[in-house]
């Protein structure tokens, strides 16, 4: 009698055994399979950085010619600690760090351009013009006649148009197939008080 039992007990631990290795080679899959996808990540996340570095150290290199024209800081106490600050240098800090200071540098150039007007601005002014509800290529090829230097895609001016639409400034038309679009009454008070 005690051989069966030993041999039942011998049984279930085998069974058990290889249900335990089959699990833990699933799992040694997905973790595998992880690891694969972190180090994609990882070298996405370094090709990032290294971008921001160049694009850094492009915008450092064309800044100070631009500052010294437009508006040369006096010498002063202010500047010479800013010069003395070892956090603003290029090469210091986290990779993070120098990626957060190059995306601020770019901001900063582009605020220091003049603005052109918003495209969904130029469109409320087109539709203000007109009393008709219109179509979207209507008043991109408006847009484009009127604004040469602004050349956006048949599917941007409907999907600003669309925006306009959620914002409450513009009313939707259909008819049949095709939607056309006008300035909603309180909009075009506005426009009237300019």
């Amino acid at each position: 009698m005690t051989s069966q039992p030993a041999a039942a007990l011998r049984t279930r631990l085998v069974d058990q055994a290889a249900s335990d290795l089959k699990e833990n080679r699933r799992r040694q899959q997905e973790l595998a399979e992880k690891l694969r996808m972190l180090k994609q990540e990882e070298a996405l996340l370094v090709d990032i950085l290294k971008l921001a570095e160049r694009y850094e150290s492009l915008a450092e290199s064309s800044s100070p010619r631009e500052q010294d024209q437009e508006d040369p800081a006096p010498p002063g106490p202010a500047s010479r600690k800013a010069s003395a600050s070892p956090s603003t240098s290029p090469s210091t800090g986290t990779p993070a760090q120098r990626a957060a200071r190059a995306g601020k540098s770019a901001r900063t150039a582009a605020k220091g351009k003049s603005r052109r007007p918003l495209l969904g601005d130029l469109l409320l002014s087109l539709l203000a013009d007109g009393d008709e509800p219109r179509l979207a290529k209507e008043l991109r090829d408006e847009l484009l006649e009127k604004h040469p230097d602004r050349d956006p895609t048949p599917q941007v001016v409907r999907n600003t148009l669309e925006s306009l639409v959620a914002k409450g400034h513009v009313r939707r038309h259909k008819q049949q197939r095709s939607v056309k679009y006008a300035l909603e009454e309180s909009g075009r008070h506005a426009f009237a008080a300019q």
